[in-house]
Order: C-alpha cells, then structure tokens, then sequence
C-alpha cells in the first residue's frame, strides 16, 4: 500500500499541516462513547499518539469518559482543522495501552499536570474550586521534590481504526469524503468515495 492509499499516511500528512496553521491544539478532537444501553456523550480530548496501531488518548479512568470505555469498548473520535477546511472521523473498538506505555507518556508531562492527575476526581462533584486547589496543594506536599509515580486510575486508550473518513470541503458543498474500512487490523483496507 502506498503512502496515498494508507489512511494513517494521510491522517500523519492532514495533522502535520494542521500543526502549522491552527492556532491552538491542533491534536484535539472531539471523543464519542456511549453508555451499555447507547446513551452517546462526547467531549474534547488531546490525541497523544497515532501510528499503524490506532489513535491515543489518555484519562482518569474513573472518569465518566472511562467509565464508559470500560463498560462499552467502542468509541469515534471527530477532527475539525477550520483553518484549513478539513475533518477526519475515526471509529473503532479500544483499549487501554500498556502499563509501560502509560508510565512513559506520564513521566513526559509537566509536573503540574502530574500532581492534577492525582489532585483531580475527574467527573465527579466538586464542592467549590477550593477543594482542587486544597487536593493540589496536598499532594504538592506529599510529592515534595520526589518523583510522581502514575496513579493507578490513570491511562491512556488506544482506538485501532475500522472506519477513518477524511472530509475535505469543495465549492458550493460538494465536498469530497474518502472512507477507508476494514473489519479487522489484518485485513486491508477498502475505499469508497461518498456523497457530500
């Protein structure tokens, strides 16, 4: 398969001219799960990864976005570049990455990031923002100078593609979208060109 027929290719090629003309995060994208019953939610995350394996992200997973992964393990993921009039949709079936993986994406972040993973009870109630900064300040103490172990509910996913859609707007809407598929990671991917 050439580069123009691989759709992670394409993607790697959209997100790297994305990166010089979006003015901020052009790595977030809109996250979908959906409840066992199919109750769908979706909120924005930082895509951390992408490779022939999937798309990565990370969470709290005790967040409700976690909460719903572990009960239903498919999810999309939606990109939107305004600035240079493109989207890319991903479905998929996830999974968690491995520990290893985990830890070294964890230890690359900012320590203040690190201390809010343990500080955070992601999703849940929160009394007033004095309680977070209070939570911060507490494991700030607790960590001193030392290194920030990964907590134990924290990880990332990674969603190994069965449909990517790359949009790309055309005059008067008729914009062109090209939708790789495949049933499985072994086989090959199949591409259909859809109407706007």
């Amino acid at each position: 398969m050439s580069d123009v027929e691989d759709p992670f290719a394409r993607f790697a090629a959209w997100l790297a001219e994305a990166e010089k003309s979006e003015p901020n995060d052009p790595n977030a994208c809109c996250l979908a799960t959906a409840t066992p019953d199919g109750r769908p939610s979706a909120r924005m995350v930082l895509l951390k990864g992408a490779d022939s394996r999937g798309f990565v992200f990370y969470t709290n997973l005790e967040s409700r976005k976690g909460r719903e992964l572990a009960a239903n393990p498919h999810a999309a993921l939606c990109f939107h570049w305004k600035s240079l009039l493109r989207s890319v949709r991903v479905e998929g079936p996830v999974a968690r990455v491995s520990d290893e993986e985990a830890d070294a994406y964890f230890a690359s972040r900012p320590r203040g990031s690190r201390i809010g993973a343990w500080a955070s009870k992601q999703s849940r109630p929160l009394e007033g923002r004095w309680a977070l900064e209070k939570a911060v300040a507490d494991w700030t103490i607790k960590f001193g100078a030392g290194e920030i172990p990964r907590p134990p509910h924290w990880s990332g996913f990674r969603l190994s593609p069965r449909v990517i859609e790359f949009w790309r707007d055309r005059p008067f809407r008729l914009h062109e979208r090209l939708v790789y598929r495949r049933d499985s990671e072994d086989e090959p991917w199949r591409t259909e060109l859809l109407y706007p």
